[in-house]
C-alpha cells in the first residue's frame, strides 16, 4: 500500500524560504514519477513541479528559478526547496505519485494520472 507523508510547511514573511519533505513508503520515486502539487482557497490544484525517475524536473512558470524538486531514492523521499517566497505561493502543498497507466508525459503529469495523493502541508506567505 502506498503511503505519501508530508512535512516542512509552515509560515514565513515574503523573500523566506522553507523545504517540503515527503517519506513515500510502498512506492519507489526512482522507478515512477512525483510531483508537487498545490491549492489555494478558491482555486484548482495545480502542479507546481515534477520530477521523473532519470530526474530531469519540470516546473510551473510562476515558480521557475525559486523552487527546486529532488529526491533521495536512497530515503525514497522527494523534497521541494523553495526560496524567495511570495504571498502567492500560500496554498496546501500536496505531494504526488503517478500510477503504473498514464496518458501524459511524466514532466507535463496531470491531475488526472496521480494515483496517490499525501495529505497536504499548509504554506502561508505574509508580506
Amino acid at each position: 500500500q502506498v503511503q505519501l507523508v508530508e512535512s516542512g510547511g509552515g509560515s514565513v514573511q515574503a523573500g523566506g524560504s522553507l523545504r517540503l519533505s515527503c517519506a513515500a513508503s510502498g512506492y519507489t520515486p526512482s522507478v515512477y514519477c512525483m510531483a508537487w502539487f498545490r491549492q489555494a482557497p478558491g482555486k484548482e490544484r495545480e502542479r507546481v513541479a515534477a520530477i521523473s525517475h532519470s530526474g530531469t524536473t519540470s516546473y510551473a512558470d510562476s515558480v521557475q528559478g525559486r523552487f527546486t524538486i529532488s529526491t533521495d531514492n536512497a530515503k525514497n523521499s522527494l523534497y521541494l526547496q523553495m526560496n524567495s517566497l511570495k504571498p502567492g505561493d500560500t496554498a496546501m502543498y500536496f505531494c504526488a505519485a503517478r500510477g503504473s497507466s498514464w496518458r501524459y508525459p511524466c514532466l507535463q503529469v496531470p491531475r488526472s494520472d496521480i494515483a496517490y495523493w499525501g495529505q497536504g502541508t499548509q504554506v502561508t506567505v505574509s508580506s
